[in-house]
């Protein structure tokens, strides 16, 4: 999303204090989507990873288009819910409460993606004391070897998924489960991979071994689902994903020789939201330490998480504002490198690193590009107790505001 100047007019318009938000283009998002969809090859489809952003508008914008969610806890399911009732979910995450099998149960939905053993056994026993029958995948953790990303879940000693050399038993014993239907396998060993061929060719893997273990079982194989980890390269913006390259690879793959059809399924989310998004926020002081240039602003890591918590400089434009109220000259910096930082107590507050810049001063904006994922939800929102930032959605209802964020600034149309 590029800078919208009627956001920004309308965020430093409000005069309640320095400008701190989130910004959001879902007409952008739903056609971003949209494409994404249409794109697929035939027997494919694709769920939005609500762990993404789990905003309540960005929920509204996807219902219709994607071809459900993927959730990874009760609260979510609850979120999906209340957003669209008839949406088809998908349940994973490696702690899976008693409570939370029963509301994915209770819910419906389309598949549990199962850890371990121990929880094939705790979904029979949940599913058999409520008198339903829960469709479960297997989550594997392959041995690899996977491609470089920037998070690997698999192919290593992680908490997620059952070792390899363990899925023949894991199917065994859910076929001796009378309250779980074995519906398929579940992938998600990458996240943030940006190489589409080679992403291609990881799913072209998922589906052999998958295809494998089925037959070697005797049990029919529905749902192969290949995860997320459609990545973006936030150190060059300019090199997005080749989706429809990565769409193209994958068609013959699904047929595979195989006799019988299998559903592939990917769990999207950085791909679908984080160029939607943006984080706004003020510069409140321009100043020199020991040689580095920081500026200082209205926000930081609790709000923005991402760049920390993944240790990369995240790109940002500097908006000019003219207006200086104050009766002393304001701090600044011309052609010199910059490191942002919040207003945390805290030396890890820092959004990007060493950034050349042409000018930054007090007063100035900096806007944070494809902020749209893993930025408010994954944030310690209330650290030090500072005000939350307000976030704003353009399309759609244009120009509101979500929940508390309204409320706190006393906004709303």
């Amino acid at each position: 999303m590029r800078i919208d100047a009627g956001a920004v007019a309308e965020l430093r318009a409000a005069g309640d204090g320095p400008v701190c938000a989130y910004v959001y283009d879902l007409d952008g998002l739903r056609a971003h989507a949209a494409a994404a969809v249409a794109a697929l090859p035939a027997g494919s489809e694709l769920f939005y990873a609500l762990k993404a952003n789990s905003e309540r508008p960005i929920i509204d914008a996807l219902a219709g288009i994607v071809a459900g969610f993927e959730v990874g806890s009760a609260g979510e399911i609850e979120l999906v819910r209340a957003a669209g009732p008839g949406a088809p979910i998908i349940f994973g995450g490696p702690g899976k409460t008693d409570a939370a099998l029963a509301a994915a149960a209770g819910a419906g939905v389309a598949a549990v993606h199962v850890e371990s053993l121990h929880e094939l056994q705790r979904a029979e026993y949940v599913a058999a004391g409520i008198g339903v029958t829960l469709p479960v995948a297997l989550r594997v953790n392959l041995a690899g070897p996977l491609p470089v990303a920037t998070l690997a879940m698999a192919g290593r000693p992680t908490q997620f998924g059952i070792d390899e050399d363990d899925v023949p038993a894991a199917v065994a014993l859910v076929q001796r489960c009378r309250h779980l239907e074995f519906v398929g396998f579940h992938f998600h060993c990458l996240s943030n991979h940006h190489d589409a061929l080679s992403h291609a060719r990881l799913v072209a893997g998922y589906l052999h071994r998958a295809r494998h273990w089925a037959g070697a079982a005797g049990v029919p194989l529905r749902v192969v689902n290949a995860g997320g980890g459609i990545g973006v390269d936030y150190a060059r913006l300019d090199r997005p994903f080749d989706w429809a390259g990565f769409c193209a690879a994958l068609v013959g793959v699904l047929d595979g020789g195989a006799t019988e059809p299998v559903r592939l399924r990917f769990e999207c989310g950085r791909y679908l939201v984080a160029a939607w998004g943006a984080y706004v926020t003020e510069v409140l002081d321009v100043k020199w330490n020991h040689g580095a240039c920081f500026a200082i602003v209205r926000g930081g890591t609790h709000h923005f998480r991402l760049p920390a918590s993944w240790g990369h400089s995240h790109p940002f434009s500097v908006i000019p504002v003219d207006d200086w109220a104050y009766p002393f000259p304001r701090p600044g910096v011309r052609a010199r490198p910059v490191t942002v930082a919040g207003e945390l107590c805290s030396p890890k507050d820092v959004l990007a690193r060493d950034v050349p810049v042409d000018e930054v001063r007090a007063g100035d904006l900096l806007w944070f590009h494809h902020a749209g994922a893993y930025g408010w939800s994954i944030s310690h929102h209330d650290f030090l107790s500072h005000p939350h930032p307000r976030r704003l959605f353009l399309g759609g209802s244009a120009g509101e505001l979500e929940g508390d964020a309204a409320a706190a600034f006393g906004l709303g149309h």
